[in-house]
């Protein structure tokens, strides 16, 4: 009689084809591991108040420095600011670079992390404690955004309906976006004549 050989899966072969190490981190648990990688975005969203008046004046700055921004061509400063941004935000709010950042009305809390990028609020599978449906070790976002927003002198910025995701602005910079359009807006209503 032949015996049944087991079936190998894919998962299997993938086991055995990968490096072995030896390298295990140190007294970090997986657990530990993902309650790191939340520990500054919830540390933002604690201090959203301060950030947010940190934010106000370093928007306030750039502004100042539209006419440098300018003269050189947003074109050209869009790579090094875009790689601050990019490391600044990301260190501080987990930042997936959409282009178009609303932390200032959601708390501090970037809604690209939701698992399903929702942009207007939370979806009908947060469990019990709080945390996401999705992945349940990780809070939130909306959750915590909430939370954020009511530290916040503006916090009812989170009851402004967002518009959809422009895709095209990925990978772009925020900081540049919303200082070229706010020296428009500046400059529009400086214009004698300009319609209201």
């Amino acid at each position: 009689m032949s015996e049944k050989q087991p079936a190998v899966t894919q998962a299997t072969l993938v086991k055995k084809a990968a490096p072995k190490s030896d390298y295990k981190p140190a007294d970090v648990s997986p657990q530990r591991r993902v309650q790191r990688t939340f520990a500054v975005r919830l540390w933002s969203i604690r201090h959203s108040r301060l950030l947010e008046w940190f934010y106000s004046r370093f928007a306030d700055a750039f502004l100042l420095l539209h006419p440098l921004w300018k003269g050189i061509g947003y074109g050209r400063v869009e790579a090094p600011v875009k790689f601050v941004e990019k490391r600044v935000k990301g260190f501080m709010f987990d930042c997936r670079m959409c282009g178009q950042c609303v932390l200032s009305s959601t708390g501090m809390s970037c809604p690209m992390n939701c698992p399903k990028q929702l942009r207007n609020g939370p979806c009908g599978g947060v469990r019990a404690n709080g945390n996401c449906e999705v992945e349940p070790d990780m809070p939130c976002v909306w959750v915590k955004a909430w939370e954020g927003s009511r530290n916040m002198v503006h916090g009812d910025k989170i009851l402004t309906v967002q518009k959809p995701v422009d895709q095209s602005l990925r990978e772009t910079s925020a900081w540049l976006r919303v200082t070229a359009q706010a020296a428009a807006a500046r400059e529009t209503a400086q214009t004698p004549g300009a319609s209201a």
